[in-house]
Parts: structure tokens; sequence; C-alpha cells
């Protein structure tokens, strides 16, 4: 199966225009065969259901996003018994950040894995046989090291070798059907309910009509069809990242995911996702990427790159193979129209700063098999029921990593006076150590859903800042810190306070 999928889309095996037949229902279609459409379908079809998975470009895609994922992430793949899918790929292992400010670090490790709490694996018809473990003789991820360390573990990798073994891990099951087409238009009936999907097929198959009770829309960020649930539902952006491949890199810390920060300059993220290859991401404060990548890079962001990272910089720098994306956001929606449930990033997005999307993702795919994996999907309105408790029941997890995502690129990027004090105090919070650094990396790595925990933690921070402030001026300078603490705490709660409110009651 692996071999085909990585062959030139006209190669495809012609099962993938041939075998989706127009004259069933099935079970259940999903629209994408990114990260979370191929766990889908596999674990539906592990349920006993008839699922075509529908997928333009079938071959091994090239892509800077979805390459870290969080140990939140991890555990959910244990959850749907594909951890697996990290394996034979080279990836390398996470266990922690390296926070650089003004050339002053912190290290901080990935929590304790008994604070986390027990796995919730899913029914035993769908994890069983050992597949919530990583496999033994993988050459860069040790078992011993991945399965039996105290503390928590993320991973990197190359995008496109997870994706390919996700899909195999998806195809290998009978009761999945594939079909390479595009899909362009998700079909109802008269009274709003959906369908299915019309579909343009290549081969000479040409337009085709697919059935089913139950229609998952998975069609990632730039989603065609995440308007089907309101025709408002779009994204927003206002910036984006630049992304470099560096090439046997020296990194200041091993096996960690590093952010450079400082008070004049956006944040950059570098991590290792093989044993050659490193990715570093360069925020830009626009949705746009510069005018001119190359003088933006050497003047905005080389100055602020640690030494021993400048002789692959400088060569990645010198070849000019950059690459950006514009970073999105959007707050889910109820999947309250029948016959759909659009999940993925299609459904809700985040800064991706924080490394988060895989996690959510994930753990909503986990949460979707454990309300509706059972059901009868032909019983559409029992189904509908449960997607919207589907929706509160996200709110926890999705929340917290959200909102961090935002707070932490305003604090990161401090494009004012009070975000840069709020910058430097956050970073002074991490050297403190222990609690300081403990419940923050738990929220961060996806294990710790309490949001009004990340609010009290949050506000812990702004309350530190304004004290170091304080601290700063000294006494003559007593009057002009305590009108300056007030800005402070508003410039806190207007990072944080409205996407909060949004996640949990909009």
């Amino acid at each position: 199966m692996s071999k085909f999928l990585n062959e030139p889309e006209e190669d495809l095996d012609p099962r993938f225009y041939t075998e989706a037949k127009e004259d069933i229902t099935y079970d259940a279609i999903v629209i994408g065969a990114g990260v979370i459409g191929p766990c889908i379908a596999k674990c539906l079809a592990q349920k006993g259901k008839k699922v075509l998975i529908i997928e333009k470009e079938w071959q091994e895609p090239d892509r800077i996003v979805g390459e870290l994922m969080q140990p939140g992430g991890v555990r959910a793949l244990r959850e749907l018994g594909m951890i697996q899918a990290i394996n034979n790929i080279d990836a390398q292992p996470i266990t922690g950040y390296t926070v650089m400010y003004n050339g002053e670090k912190v290290a901080i490790k990935y929590s304790h894995k008994d604070k986390s709490g027990p796995l919730d694996l899913l029914s035993s018809d769908i994890v069983h046989e050992g597949n919530d473990k990583i496999l033994s003789g993988d050459k860069t991820l040790n078992y011993d090291d991945f399965e039996n360390d105290e503390r928590e573990r993320g991973v990197a990798f190359v995008h496109g070798r997870f994706l390919t073994n996700l899909r195999n891990m998806c195809l290998a099951e009978p009761n999945v059907t594939p079909l390479a087409g595009n899909v362009i238009e998700v079909m109802k009936n008269k009274v709003g309910e959906v369908i299915g999907v019309r579909v343009d097929v290549p081969n000479n198959r040409g337009k085709c009509e697919f059935k089913a009770h139950i229609t998952f829309v998975v069609d990632g960020v730039f989603s065609k069809f995440r308007r089907e649930l309101a025709s408002d539902f779009k994204t927003t952006s206002s910036s984006s990242f630049i992304g470099m491949s560096l090439f046997n890199a020296d990194m200041p810390t091993k096996n960690n995911g590093h952010v450079i920060l400082g008070t004049n300059h956006s944040p950059v993220l570098v991590y290792q996702i093989s044993p050659e290859e490193t990715r570093i991401l360069c925020a830009f404060n626009s949705k746009k990427a510069p005018t001119n990548i190359s003088k933006w890079m050497i003047s905005s962001v080389k100055p602020h790159i640690p030494e021993q990272l400048r002789p692959s910089f400088d060569k990645a720098l010198a070849e000019g193979k950059f690459r950006s994306m514009p970073n999105q956001f959007v707050c889910a929606r109820q999947n309250d129209v029948t016959g759909l449930c659009v999940i993925g990033d299609a459904l809700n997005m985040r800064h991706p700063l924080g490394g988060g999307g895989m996690t959510v993702g994930l753990k909503d795919t986990v949460l979707l098999i454990k309300k509706i994996g059972d059901l009868d999907f032909s019983d559409r309105e029992t189904v509908l029921d449960e997607l919207l408790d589907f929706h509160y029941e996200r709110k926890s997890y999705d929340s917290v990593i959200n909102v961090l995502s935002i707070a932490l690129y305003s604090l990161f990027a401090a494009d004012n006076e009070y975000l840069a004090i709020l910058q430097r105090g956050c970073f002074a919070y991490f050297q403190k150590g222990d609690d300081c650094l403990e419940k923050p990396i738990m929220f961060l790595s996806g294990v710790l859903p309490r949001p009004f925990l990340l609010t009290k933690v949050f506000f812990a921070v702004a309350l530190y800042s304004v004290y170091l402030n304080f601290e700063k001026r000294g006494a003559v300078g007593f009057p002009v810190a305590f009108f300056e603490g007030f800005a402070i705490l508003f410039t806190a709660a207007r990072v944080f306070t409205p996407f909060l409110y949004n996640e949990l009651i909009g």
C-alpha cells in the first residue's frame, strides 16, 4: 500500500478511481485525507461502518505545517491505536522546550506522565495487540525512552511521511473505500439536510454523486465547505510564518523545540524534524510575507539567531528556498446541520506558535468516536444530538490550547510597550522554575484541559510583570509604575479574555 501512495498521482492504483459506488449509501463520507480524515475513517471502519474517503491529492505532500506534535497529540494517537504512524519515518523525540530571550535561556522539560492522568483508550475493536505503543527497532525513536520514561514526550517529523503512514493505516481497512477526486459540492435535500457529495473524478469518470448518512468535512485550513455550517463561518489572519529548512544544524539543546524571543524581533521557532533536517519558522506580523524575504531575514532575523545555528542558517539563506504560510484563526461552530460534521482545521484553528493543531484535531477525533462510533448513522437525529454534545465537551481542552496560542503570540510578538513588559515578565516567571514551569508546559503540551486554571496562571504572570516593573522603576518611579500597572493588566485582559469568552461561550 505505501508504495503506490508515494508515487505520482497519475500512477495511483486503479481502485482510487473505480471502487467508489454511486448506487449505494455509505455510512460515512470523509472529505479530506490530511491528518484527521484518515483517523476518522479508520476508526469508523473498525466499528463496522462503510466509509468513503475522498482526497484530491493522494501523493505524499511537501508542507511546513503539522511537523511538531505535542504530548497531548501523542496521547491521542495512542488512544486511537495509531501511534505507530510515527514509526520508521526518521521522527525526532521532543522532550521539552528551550526558551531564549535576549541571549538568556530557560530549559523547560515536559511534565511527568503521572500528572496527565491515565490514557482513555478507545474500545478493543480499535485499540488492540499493542497498537497503543510505538514499535521497537525504530532507529530514531527509542522504545524504552518513549514508553517507559517518566516524562511526557512529543515528536517532530517530516509531515508527508507521517501522513503517508496514517493514510496507509486507513486504507488497510477493508471497510474503507478511497477515491481520488475533487469534491465540488456538498449535496442537500429539500429541507437542508446533507445527503452526500458531488465529486469530479479524473480518468474519464467525470462528475459523480455519492450518498452517505453522514458527511465529515475534514478539508483543512483552506476548507471550501466549512461554510455549510454558516455563511459567515470563515477564518481571520493577521500574521504569517516564513519557513526554511536547515540541514545538519547544530541544535542548542538536543531534542528540544526552541523559541527565540527578544525585545526587538518577532518570535522564531526551531525544531529538528529528521536526522538531517531542522525546521525554522520566523514570525512576521502581517498576513502577507515581506516583499523581499531574503532582505528581511538578513536584517530582522539573522542577528538574533544563536551562533551555533548560524552556519546552517546562512547556507539556507543563500539557497533562498523560503516558504510562507498565513497564520489563521477560527473559533469552532456547533455541528447543527443534519448529516454533516465539520472537524479538524476546517472546524477550528489557532495560532501555530503553540504547536497545538494536531493535538486538538486528534483529541476531537477520540471524543467523536466515543460519542458516535457505536451509533447507527441512519438514525441521523440521534447522531446530531451527540454532535451537539461533542461541541461542548471539547471546550475543556480546545479552549486551553487555542487561547494559549493567541496569548503567547501576542506576548512574544510584543508590538507595544505593555506587551513588551508582559513578555519580559513571562520569561522571568519561567526563570522561577518549579510550578512556574510545570503548569505552563502542561497547558502548552495539551495535557491539562483546565481553562480557568489557565486564566489563573496567565494573570499570575501579568501580576508578576507588574511587580517586576515596580521593581525596575524604583521608589522614584513609583507613580509611573502605578499607572503602568493598570495598563499592563488591561493589556493582559485584552489579549486573553475575549478569546477565552469566545471559546467557552461563543
